[in-house]
């Protein structure tokens, strides 16, 4: 009888035991960690946690300044998702990093902008006038292609469009001058020189309002900022769940609110 009793009692204490990992285990898939750069941070905190908490994760928001290290982090696993990428970022970035990134949803995204503290045209630019732009090859690529796109430059029809460089420049009749800097630097150039292609989020954590840049880029579906998991990830509830939060009406009200100045994808707009 006693060894009956004790085998029982340990059979009962195991299965606590188990029950307490498998509940611990539950728990910790619910909690959390999204990553994104200013603002998309912002927009996470108020359009996609509040939809997350009421399914019952627990989610923290980390703000990165840079374009590496959300990345880094999720491959490292200490971030579950982030948001601060378009896909040929994405793409390029998981080739040169051995990381396999995949997009669950496309955002509404800052378009970049030309801005002066110079002119408040384009009509007002001088001709030798001096064009901060960021160096990284997609951003500088999309730069190019606003003050192209607006008649300032000509750009070599054969280039590809998401690289060209200051060397695919086959016109240029203000013979503006280009000056490549960080993406992060180009608010910064501005008491400097004349012009400044600058990246929406950085423009807005600088105190820029993005409706006084003199132009903005129209914006293709592959440079429209996403959502991004490890592709492991893809399918999981996690993934599907932040996509339902961006798809929902809740979040719809906040871009109106708060982003209403970004570009929409075409998702949106159905």
């Amino acid at each position: 009888m006693k060894r009956y009793s004790l085998i029982l009692i340990a059979g009962i204490l195991i299965s606590v035991l188990l029950t307490g990992c498998g509940a611990s285990g539950e728990k910790a898939t619910k909690k959390i960690t999204l990553g994104a750069t200013v603002p998309y941070s912002d927009m996470l905190e108020k359009g996609v946690k509040p939809y997350l908490e009421k399914k019952g994760y627990t989610v923290e928001v980390k703000e990165f300044n840079d374009y590496v290290q959300p990345n880094i982090s999720l491959k490292s696993g200490s971030l579950d998702a982030n948001l601060f990428q378009h896909k040929v970022y994405m793409d390029a970035f998981g080739a040169e990093n051995n990381m396999k990134l995949a997009s669950v949803i496309t955002v509404p995204t800052a378009p970049i902008g030309i801005y002066s503290k110079k002119y408040k045209s384009l009509d007002e630019i001088k001709p030798g006038s001096t064009v901060t732009l960021a160096n990284d090859p997609t951003n500088l690529a999309r730069g190019l292609t606003v003050l192209r796109d607006n008649g300032l430059i000509e750009i070599d029809g054969s280039a590809n469009p998401l690289k060209v460089s200051e060397k695919d420049v086959t016109k240029n009749p203000k013979n503006l001058k280009f000056q490549p800097v960080e993406a992060a630097q180009t608010p910064r150039t501005l008491d400097s020189v004349d012009l400044a292609a600058v990246n929406g989020n950085f423009a807005l954590s600088s105190g820029l309002d993005l409706k006084d840049a003199l132009v903005k880029d129209k914006l293709p579906e592959e440079i429209i900022n996403r959502i991004v998991v490890l592709e492991k990830d893809k399918n999981s509830k996690l993934a599907k769940d932040l996509k339902a939060a961006v798809e929902s009406d809740e979040f719809r009200k906040v871009i109106e609110s708060d982003f209403n100045e970004f570009h929409k994808p075409d998702w949106m707009n159905k």
